[in-house]
């Protein structure tokens, strides 16, 4: 994903508050995600769609639940990128 595709998905605020909230909280299910945010399932699934083709969200499966997680590597990449200026 580029650069410029990775900082329009983070322009959005309801984006920017489920990664504030998952680095809280580590890890999270969609479920705890929705009911934190007061979101409906369906808005959340699009937002974590985005996230995901950003590559800013890992997603990972145990038993029956999806859990969701900061990609620490591209953050890292965002940061250096933004520290040139």
């Amino acid at each position: 994903m580029s650069l410029g595709s990775t900082l329009k998905t983070l322009s959005d605020p309801q984006r920017r508050e489920i990664l504030t909230l998952i680095k809280k909280n580590y890890r999270m299910s969609a479920g705890e995600i929705a009911e934190a945010l007061g979101v409906s399932p369906q808005k959340l699934s699009y937002h974590l769609r985005l996230l995901k083709e950003s590559e800013l969200l890992i997603e990972s499966k145990e038993k029956n639940f999806v859990y969701y997680e900061l990609n620490a590597s591209l953050f890292d990449e965002l940061i250096l990128w933004l520290k040139q200026f």
